[in-house]
């Protein structure tokens, strides 16, 4: 069968051809699918292997093969830390005045301003006086009227005497005159008291600071009337120079502490804000209560500060840290490399490429460096990636940080 073109085109064969087309066509076909299907399968495989190629490329390893552990480290070192017990406490003044009115009268002057640092003796208040004074006054006069009679009754009496003596006068006239002036003694020492007395009241009119500190907010003005015996407070001192601090210690620390006052040294207390990171002040331990805290287990103290520049405030939180002792040429370590097994403490030393354990005995801790026994000035240990070392695992040091510990042991 033969078909038929156009004009001019010439007549192929139907059958031959066509199938030859047909089947040309589904073998490209097929080899596509193959080819795709191929490259689907072996593209994951080839990605998986190269990412694989690069992390053992990048993974120290040891001779044997083993993947190392890239750690952190510190170097030990030697040198003196003291041994604190750290407690709560609060700034706690010597003493706190509260002053109250003792005269009724107007107040007629305030000499003082709020916050003012007095000192003992200032002048604060002032109260009219002159109701007092006339007291003092008439106190005054009886007290001169009645010298005058007992005067008048000690001359009497020496006239009775010698009238006595002549055998002019009875013994009973001379016996009254001598009571007569015992008794005019009596009148006398009783005006004296109520001049006192008088003087008291009136000193009361002109109110004096009884001690250095500084003055709270006024509560009083010019012009009021106030009474004595209210319970309305006229004026607060503070006293701020010096100034203590009372914490409250644990009794397991109290046999350590005791035995250092024995020896009747002073023990250092220094004073840190409510972060604990700001030295406030230092100061001495002053004194600690007679008894321990049932309810807590605690020990108060109370320790002494300058106050000189006046950072510590009435009432204020403090971090308290009490220096006990101080320990000379120990070795340290930075307290991040202490591990604990149960009751054990141990660190990871760090020694050609590879860890091992050291059990260790912790003599005292500074914030971060922990005093040990057990190890060697110079032993490297590890800071980091506890959780992946043990007994024997090989280790890659981090540089920058291994410098960085060898100086600080170095410079110290």
């Amino acid at each position: 069968m033969t078909v038929q073109l156009g004009e001019g085109e010439e007549t192929v064969p139907h059958s031959g051809v066509a199938r030859q087309a047909v089947i040309a066509k589904d073998v490209s076909t097929s080899e596509r699918m193959v080819a795709i299907f191929l490259v689907a399968i072996l593209a994951p495989v080839v990605f998986f292997a190269l990412r694989t190629g690069k992390h053992k490329e990048g993974t120290p390893t040891t001779g044997e093969g083993k993947s190392s552990v890239i750690v952190h480290t510190g170097t030990a070192y030697r040198g003196d830390m003291g041994v604190y017990v750290d407690a709560l406490g609060t700034v706690t003044p010597i003493s706190t005045v509260n002053i109250y009115s003792q005269a009724s009268g107007q107040v007629l002057a305030v000499h003082y301003r709020e916050g003012q640092i007095v000192h003992k003796g200032d002048p604060l208040i002032d109260i009219d006086p002159r109701p007092y004074r006339a007291q003092l006054q008439q106190a005054e006069g009886l007290l001169d009227h009645d010298r005058g009679v007992l005067k008048q009754a000690e001359i009497d009496l020496a006239r009775y005497r010698e009238a006595f003596a002549s055998h002019a006068v009875a013994r009973q006239v001379l016996d009254d005159q001598e009571q007569a002036v015992i008794q005019d003694q009596g009148a006398v020492k009783y005006d004296l008291g109520q001049v006192q007395y008088a003087e008291v009241q009136l000193s009361y009119c002109h109110i004096t600071a009884p001690t250095s500190g500084r003055v709270g907010l006024r509560l009083i003005d010019s012009g009021n009337t106030i009474f004595a015996g209210s319970s309305s407070t006229l004026v607060v001192i503070t006293e701020l120079q010096p100034i203590t601090v009372v914490f409250n210690v644990a009794e397991d620390h109290l046999g350590e502490i005791q035995k250092q006052l024995s020896q009747h040294k002073p023990l250092v207390v220094e004073a840190f804000d409510r972060s604990a990171e700001t030295k406030v002040a230092t100061g001495t331990l002053l004194t600690l209560d007679n008894q321990i805290d049932t309810s807590t287990g605690t020990v108060r103290f109370r320790g002494e500060f300058s106050n000189r520049d006046l950072t510590l405030f009435p009432n204020q939180f403090i971090n308290a840290r009490l220096l006990v002792r101080t320990l000379k040429n120990a070795v340290l370590i930075p307290s991040a490399a202490i591990q604990r097994n149960g009751t054990q403490a141990f660190v990871f030393v760090i020694g050609k490429n590879a860890a091992s354990v050291r059990n260790v005995t912790e003599r005292g801790t500074d914030g971060n460096t922990t005093a040990v026994e057990g190890l060697r000035v110079g032993e490297v240990v590890a800071l980091s990636s506890f959780d992946k070392l043990q007994e024997g695992t090989p280790v890659t040091v981090e540089q920058l940080l291994q410098k960085a510990g060898a100086d600080k042991g170095s410079a110290s």
